[in-house]
């Protein structure tokens, strides 16, 4: 009996008791390996409710929209209509941030491997209209550059949102619409929506968030991103479905019926190296164009993650043993749930190894904390790391419009990992892991940037 055959006696109740053990509300798991499909749920979607999960069940899968959105552009190269080395401003004319000569310098491959420096987590609503992501890309003319086009990676919603916009422009019609007519249907899913009012036609997951009494899970207080967010997060699905991407980004592009949606050379490129990360810890190893790659093998991994409004999920495909899984939850500690179930499986099946997982050490090395010490701030985001008797502590705040959808943080204590790694010292009560910050670019006056959740930050004040 093959590994995926046994799988499928064991994997509903490993996935059960993990999840009880991680105390995550709801999650979905589906595994493919060659034509073998497994797929397990638990949980509920809901915990004012009850509803049980099953496999059919939709959860948000946030910034996997990511991949389907490169996906639509890399078609359009295919296709003759867009190169990825031209400026975004050969296909959205309007496009200019607070810096024009930045903006003007900014190419389709920039936005696709994060490296365009335009300032990424902007979340303000801009209407249910299907002019709704013309007018967030109108509304980047007044947003920064955080650091030199092509210098640094930092991850970027807004950067997706743009080419959300470029796909609109050159398919002539919404994003919404080309999705389901270039990608989905091509794909042969049918139940995988971007609007709220799709997803009521279908079972579907909530989000949950630490804001109740001594941080008990709650419902999270707003169930969607907006609209305008789609080309960076707003799709559901449920978690079988997003196996039919996976499946063409390892078959030269093909669909499970052999419909051509992508070229063998436009999955190549997705797959390859772009931009190293500045750590291993937060996602992976690297950037291609709209994927992850968490090791770069032997053998190659690549995927995504989302998170949304107390919902996460993993994607992680493996080519070299045709292994896709996706692991979807929607509350608790669903780092803790990725870490204790999808490392062995994936060592298991494929004899894959992923990032490390960070965790403070029992004798942390001796660093001046001077350099580290400052306030970092972009949009959506203030760091505020102090020293106190010799301990660190890092203070993060969410600002703009999610700033009354999450819950405050308090100060977190920080160690040093080496001279330019801070640490949490305790795990992250919604991922269950210990978080990372990599400082980078040293001067008299300390780090100019730290990165932390896969985005590069600066220093506003010392």
């Amino acid at each position: 009996m093959s590994g995926i055959d046994r799988l499928g006696t064991t994997l509903p109740g490993r996935l059960a008791d993990l999840a009880r053990e991680h105390g995550v509300v709801g999650a979905s798991l589906a595994v493919r390996q060659g034509d073998a499909v497994v797929r397990a749920a638990t949980g509920v979607t809901n915990l004012r409710t009850g509803v049980e999960v099953t496999p059919d069940t939709l959860f948000q899968i946030g910034s996997i929209s990511k991949s389907y959105t490169a996906a639509l552009v890399m078609q359009l190269v295919d296709e003759g209509l867009v190169d990825l080395d031209a400026p975004v401003q050969t296909y959205v004319p309007d496009f200019t941030t607070a810096q024009p000569e930045a903006a003007a310098r900014v190419t389709v491959r920039h936005l696709l491997n994060h490296t365009s420096g335009v300032d990424g987590d902007v979340f303000a609503d801009f209407g249910r209209g299907d002019d709704c992501v013309e007018r967030y890309v109108a509304a980047m003319s007044g947003l920064d550059h955080i650091h030199p086009v092509g210098s640094l990676f930092s991850y970027c919603n807004s950067g997706y949102v743009l080419l959300g916009r470029l796909v609109e422009l050159v398919r002539g019609c919404g994003w919404d619409r080309a999705l389901q007519e270039h990608l989905l249907r091509p794909l042969g899913v049918a139940d995988s929506v971007t609007l709220p009012e799709e997803v009521l036609l279908r079972g579907s997951a909530v989000g949950h968030l630490p804001t109740g009494a001594d941080g008990a899970l709650e419902v999270a207080k707003a169930w969607h991103l907006s609209r305008a967010l789609g080309p960076a997060g707003v799709i559901s699905a449920p978690a079988h479905e997003v196996l039919a991407l996976a499946r063409m980004l390892t078959d030269d592009g093909r669909a499970a019926d052999g419909t051509a949606v992508l070229s063998p050379a436009s999955v190549k490129a997705m797959r390859q190296l772009e931009v190293e990360l500045p750590d291993p810890y937060t996602l992976g190893a690297g950037w291609g164009l709209g994927v992850i790659l968490f090791s770069l093998g032997p053998p190659l991994v690549f995927g995504h993650d989302g998170t949304t409004l107390g919902q996460n999920a993993y994607l992680r495909v493996v080519p070299d043993a045709d292994l896709a899984v996706v692991l979807l939850a929607n509350g608790g500690g669903a780092g803790g749930l990725f870490d204790a179930l999808l490392r062995p499986l994936l060592s298991e099946l494929a004899g894959a190894t992923l990032n490390p997982v960070p965790e403070p050490p029992a004798v942390p090395p001796d660093v001046d904390p001077g350099p580290f010490l400052g306030v970092f701030e972009r949009a959506g985001a203030r760091l505020r790391v102090t020293g106190d008797d010799g301990r660190l502590w890092v203070q993060t705040t969410v600002t703009g419009p999610l700033a009354g959808t999450l819950p405050q943080e308090p100060p977190r204590e920080v160690v040093a990992l080496d001279d330019t790694t801070l640490v949490t010292a305790e795990a992250d009560r919604r991922s269950g892991r210990h978080l990372t910050l990599k400082f980078l670019e040293p001067s008299g006056s300390g780090f100019g940037y730290v990165h932390f959740g896969a985005r590069t930050t600066p220093r506003v004040a010392g």
